[in-house]
């Protein structure tokens, strides 16, 4: 690693100075931060993350190098615009490791900054809100105020369309492992290879289409249920997605969604979204299932979140609605559903689970007709009922500034 200057630079004028890690250049992006202690290579490779500044919190980063088995992407592509980290690990230690985190960075030409304090910008980006930020190294440094004037020119994450640039182009299917017992059509909106890969393990055949597709070649497959996937953006931006999603629910096919896939079903609900100060990214946040009570700990990451109160109903053009879950921290909407149960959405990643778990938390279950529909189930992490904070004004809840 080398020991010339690079810099992270923030909308605000904060500056950061410290190392190179990966690739030399510039690099520019939203400034996010991530908890998670662990997992570093599946943040890297989530298409949700395409066009933001990962900011680590854990201390040291890459001591089990990069491997051939936990990437999120097909072609173990990193989807992140950049990486700060305070203390990288020069060597990997691990039996997986095919090489170390920073060849794959220079590999994939990711521009990141080591060496500085993470915990301070962390505590900046929680007061400030997620913003505008770039890093610079090498030949691409320069004054600050050229710099900050570079940062500011970009295009905010607000009214980004992004589930198109890290969507696939051509349909591609995943066929289940032994017997097929359903088929989904699974929007890729920047979908992780892990979920049509529990799918498949739990019987499911996944027709993965682009995020352009339309109704009618949805309707074409005679899918059992349609899948809304994660993704990166605004989900306002998404009037495509949303419609499409109208037309499979006037249909009546069931469907579920997760992650950006639960806003734009919200969406289609009729309820409205807005951009989180600084969003849940992380591994530990918990999520409250309010037909139950219980608690389950989710991993998650987003930026954006929907309008609602815990167990808020609602009517819907295709029927009565119910906010089914939301954050045991921040009262932020995790999960939306139609009482009917043809339809329903979580804001977590159900198979990303930290804790241990009977399986897979959403699965696939028949109807009294003998139809399909969809079904949540709440993690052996539940603990205890729990009461979100309402106060506003001090959580990641509140609307962006």
């Amino acid at each position: 690693m080398t020991t010339t200057k690079a810099v992270l630079v923030l909308e605000d004028g904060r500056i950061f100075t410290g190392t190179p890690f990966g690739a030399v250049g510039q690099t520019l992006g939203e400034a996010v931060f991530s908890t998670g202690m662990s997992g570093y290579q599946e943040t890297l490779t989530d298409p949700s993350y395409h066009r933001q500044i990962v900011v680590a919190t854990a201390p040291q980063i890459g001591n089990t190098g990069w491997n051939d088995e936990d990437a999120e992407s097909r072609g173990d592509k990193i989807w992140v615009a950049g990486y700060a980290v305070r203390d990288p690990s020069p060597r990997a230690s691990n039996w997986r490791a095919t090489g170390t985190l920073e060849d794959e960075l220079i590999r994939q030409n990711i521009v990141g900054v080591a060496g500085i304090d993470t915990r301070a910008v962390v505590r900046h980006l929680r007061s400030r809100g997620s913003m505008k930020a770039g890093v610079f190294s090498g030949d691409t440094l320069a004054e600050p105020e050229e710099l900050l004037e570079r940062v500011r020119g970009q295009q905010p994450m607000l009214g980004a369309d992004l589930a198109g640039q890290v969507s696939t182009e051509a349909g591609y299917v995943v066929d289940p492992h032994g017997p097929r017992r359903f088929t989904v059509a699974a929007l890729d909106l920047g979908i992780k290879t892990n979920t049509p890969r529990n799918f498949a393990a739990r019987g499911v055949r996944s027709h993965v289409l682009p995020a352009s597709v339309t109704f009618e070649q949805i309707a074409d497959l005679r899918p059992d249920g349609v899948f809304l996937s994660n993704g990166p953006g605004d989900p306002a931006t998404a009037d495509h997605l949303v419609a499409v999603t109208r037309e499979v629910l006037g249909a009546g096919i069931p469907l579920f969604g997760i992650c950006f896939g639960n806003q734009i079903l919200g969406r289609a609900l009729g309820l409205s979204t807005y951009k989180m100060v600084f969003g849940h990214r992380g591994i530990n946040i918990p999520v409250i299932d309010h037909a139950t009570g219980r608690v389950a700990v989710t991993a998650q990451n987003h930026g954006f979140a929907l309008e609602g109160e815990a167990g808020q109903g609602f009517d819907t053009d295709f029927g009565p609605a119910v906010v089914s879950h939301t954050c045991a921290n921040d009262g932020v909407v995790e999960g939306v559903k139609l009482v009917d149960g043809r339809a329903f959405s979580v804001q977590y990643h159900p198979e990303a689970a930290a804790a241990r778990t009977r399986g897979i938390p959403v699965r696939p279950v028949h109807r009294p007709d003998g139809g399909l529909t969809m079904s949540a189930r709440t993690t052996p992490a539940s603990v205890h009922k729990c009461t979100p904070i309402r106060d506003k004004s001090r959580t990641c809840c509140a609307r962006s500034r």
